[in-house]
């Protein structure tokens, strides 16, 4: 069984039997599956290894249309309902999933654009990012500020038609390779004092760190930014002064389910990788899934799964008929991302001596499910949205 990483990863996850409310919605995700399958899969594990972007990899999801799916059609996008887009984004992450966390997080930076920006910013930069010829990232946090997203230092100071940015931005999903970036930056004082600009990676004044040495995820850099008296244009202000927690907030609760749907993506690889070994594995003259102790250890790990897709789902509908979903959303990335940790480490398990070896994928599952449990807001912090919206229904 030796090299089975590789083997594994090719064939893919089985599909997964999907309740789809068009056919076009069937159609795309058998593209995507045909996609991620001949282009994801067989790569993956060769550049995690390797630490090499996957550049072929986007050209491919962006040229199949996939980066841009659930914005208007108007500005080049897929016109998809979150419900679908959330289940490619699973699919692309089942084979890859830091190709997976990468789309995630380029939709979550057209987020702002498309629901603050002006119409001429719209024309200007949305057509370029929803296919995929330009890619975006978000550039919230801060060495001292992650979850506490109030206490940014990061500051931008308005001088005639610009503001100089100073300051550090940390944990940049594609730092230093996208092409522009929301920067949530401090224009005053308080939760209000918080603005979103949008910058060009090639501005003066701004740089990139050495890539973070990562447990998984490792293809796609993480990296934090320092503006050292960066001049932004006033006109890359996305919607007003002190907008941008608003702003930010907003685009969370979308990017907490696209990181709900990527966890779940893991999950499902590794909850086949798992129904695949205990098959061709033999202990006592039989199948180790024909024990009874590891089968139901195999049932447990697909219950923990289909409740992840059921929640992000669950979320995604309400956000697709316009209700409230804030409370949904963070259930989600909280019961997808803890089943993600949970079914990977069981992967481990059912694999024994051969789980904890880099010859098969399942090791690699664990260290990726491990961070979707850390970023868009830790699940402690989705644990205490949720606790206050209980709190304030009384």
């Amino acid at each position: 069984m030796r090299g089975a990483n590789t083997m594994a990863t090719e064939r893919g996850p089985r599909p997964v039997d999907r309740l789809l409310p068009t056919d076009e919605a069937h159609d795309l995700i058998e593209l995507t599956r045909d996609i991620a399958d001949k282009t994801l899969a067989p790569i993956a594990a060769e550049y995690e290894k390797a630490e090499k972007y996957p550049d072929v990899a986007f050209a491919t999801l962006a040229k199949a249309g996939l980066l841009g799916l659930p914005y208007p059609e108007e500005w080049g996008g897929g016109a998809q309902p979150y419900e679908v887009y959330l289940q490619v984004l699973e699919e692309i992450a089942a084979r890859w999933a830091a190709v997976g966390v990468a789309v995630s997080v380029h939709g979550l930076s057209c987020h702002p654009l498309v629901n603050f920006g002006t119409e001429e910013q719209k024309q200007r930069w949305l057509p370029s990012l929803l296919a995929g010829d330009t890619i975006g990232a978000y550039s919230l946090s801060e060495p001292q500020a992650g979850s506490d997203a109030a206490a940014l230092t990061c500051r931008a100071v308005r001088d005639g038609d610009d503001y100089v940015v100073r300051g550090t931005k940390a944990w940049i999903t594609h730092g230093g390779i996208a092409d522009v970036y929301n920067l949530f930056a401090r224009t005053g004082e308080g939760s209000k004092g918080v603005s979103c600009l949008l910058v060009d990676r090639d501005t003066d004044g701004l740089s990139f760190g050495k890539p973070e040495d990562k447990m998984g995820l490792r293809a796609v850099p993480t990296a934090a930014a320092t503006y050292d008296d960066a001049r932004v244009p006033a006109d890359r202000l996305v919607g007003t002064e002190g907008q941008g927690l608003q702003i930010a907030f907003s685009a969370l609760d979308s990017g907490r389910l696209g990181i709900a749907a990527v966890a779940t993506g893991i999950a499902q690889a590794a909850l086949d990788e798992a129904v695949r070994y205990s098959q061709e594995r033999e202990t006592f003259g039989k199948k180790i899934a024909d024990h009874q102790g590891l089968g139901f250890v195999l049932a447990d790990m697909a219950a923990a799964v289909d409740s992840a897709r059921a929640t992000y789902l669950d979320a995604a509908r309400r956000r697709d008929a316009g209700r409230q979903y804030s409370r949904a959303a963070s259930v989600a990335k909280l019961v997808a991302t803890d089943a993600a940790m949970k079914v990977t480490t069981d992967a481990v398990q059912v694999l024994g001596g051969n789980g904890y070896t880099t010859d098969f994928p399942a090791e690699r599952y664990m260290r990726e499910a491990k961070i979707t449990q850390i970023f868009e807001g830790t699940n402690q912090i989705q644990r205490l949205v949720i606790s206050r919206t209980l709190a304030a229904s009384f």
